[in-house]
């Protein structure tokens, strides 16, 4: 079985060693065929606390670290302005 990766932007990085992914789905509605989007929080493992609040991430499905933790972050794609701001 493969497994799953999503793109998504960091919204949260206050747990230690863990942040929030928001990954946004658009489809078309089934009946209307407007475009609808809906936003899923994933909790995703960050082992080095390297991710910062806007970072674009790339998450994959893991083992279960904890119990609400599933995903981890396999790569940050592109670093926020504001992070890098605050990291200089």
């Amino acid at each position: 079985m493969a497994l799953k990766e999503r793109l998504g932007t960091v919204v949260s990085d206050k747990m230690d060693k863990t942040v929030v992914v928001a990954v946004e789905n658009r489809f078309p509605h089934p009946i209307y065929q407007k475009t609808v989007s809906r936003t899923t929080r994933y909790k995703a493992h960050d082992a080095g606390n390297t991710c910062r609040i806007g970072d674009r991430v790339r998450i994959t499905e893991t083992r279960p670290i904890s119990r609400s933790k599933r995903w981890t972050v396999a790569e940050v794609l592109s670093h926020s302005p504001k992070a890098q701001e605050v990291s200089t």
